[in-house]
């Protein structure tokens, strides 16, 4: 821990951005010295000092970490704001930007102030997919050859669809892949490395929302590895918090096969084997799917203290992007992508 708490601010007092507030609130090394949100009763809600604009919070603050919990229109300005403030460091949520020229821009003008610009993608951080990795690379189930997951959130049938808690997923002209399945591009490639080409079959099943909600996308990658993401939002999977780990996954290898459960557990079967051992056991989690978002403010933590390189700088997510819309093209064409 550092001597003084990092300052933080953070924009947005929205539904995901609650589960920032608590999760800063439990790092020791952390102090939230402020919370900006249009609405100001909302922003007081996360018990810090409330703000109704950037601007005000950044002048009176001067935080040396912003967090931006805010929907894509907003983080290129945002950030401009933040680094006109003086701020160490950037956390900006996903979908970053919205579009991949507005990304590439904030991106390069972080890298001109010399400032770490980290998009909060905070799937790869859920325990489950940070015990499969190490199993992966201690060779548990030999040579990888396929990553499978199936994404069953069940909360897209019907005409509420999404309204009790997200709303404007009905409105969104891509759903499924911009909003959810980017969680998983980018924990393929975490698992796997760069993946080599996409192809994807996407489609739309309640027609009460604008976007995709069902799909297939297949990635390629060295050596004939394949990943695949195999996604509907309207059916379910076996768990008590179907938001724990939103589905489920295999990954096999020559030697084995690694399970994840609904309830966040990961199970190790041996190639030939009938029966199987738990690697992580399920456990009740604090704040969201396995407390990734607390386990990533942790991570920039320790990267600002030089303990450790930091993942998911703005340029190297730039490649997710290029995957979404390498899916998005690769559904409309009918064609694989190569990237």
């Amino acid at each position: 821990m550092s001597e003084t708490p990092f300052r933080v601010a953070v924009l947005g007092a929205g539904y995901f951005a609650r589960f920032h507030h608590e999760a800063w609130q439990r790092l020791p090394d952390a102090d939230v010295v402020g919370v900006a949100d249009r609405e100001l009763a909302r922003a007081a809600e996360s018990g810090a000092t409330a703000f109704d604009s950037l601007e005000t919070m950044l002048e009176a603050t001067r935080p040396e970490i912003l967090d931006i919990a805010t929907p894509p229109p907003t983080h290129l300005e945002a950030i401009e704001a933040g680094l006109a403030a003086g701020v160490r460091a950037i956390i900006c949520q996903k979908p970053f930007c919205g579009e991949l020229a507005v990304a590439e821009r904030a991106t390069a003008l972080a890298e001109a102030a010399g400032v770490p610009l980290i998009v909060h993608e905070n799937f790869r951080f859920q325990p489950w997919y940070r015990a499969i990795r190490a199993a992966i690379a201690e060779r548990r189930i030999g040579a990888v050859h396929q990553v499978t997951f199936r994404l069953r959130t069940g909360d897209g049938q019907g005409p509420r669809a999404y309204l009790d808690r997200q709303p404007y997923f009905q409105t969104m002209p891509r759903l499924l892949v911009h909003e959810t399945a980017v969680h998983w591009l980018d924990t393929f490639r975490y698992l796997l490395g760069p993946a080599e080409s996409v192809y994807a079959d996407l489609r739309r099943m309640n027609p009460v929302i604008a976007g995709e909600d069902a799909g297939h996308i297949l990635l390629g990658f060295a050596g004939g590895v394949r990943a695949l993401f195999d996604g509907n939002r309207l059916l379910d999977h076996v768990a008590e918090n179907h938001r724990l780990t939103l589905g489920e996954a295999l990954v096999e290898g020559t030697e084995g096969t690694l399970t994840l459960t609904g309830d966040g557990a990961v199970h190790l079967r041996g190639f030939g084997s009938l029966e199987s051992t738990v690697l992580l056991a399920p456990r009740t989690w604090p704040g969201f799917a396995g407390d990734c978002v607390h386990a990533l403010q942790a991570h920039v933590l320790a990267g600002l203290r030089g303990d450790a390189p930091f993942e998911n700088e703005a340029r190297d997510y730039l490649t997710v992007m290029r995957m979404e819309a390498a899916a998005y093209r690769s559904a409309e064409t009918g064609t694989r992508q190569t990237l």
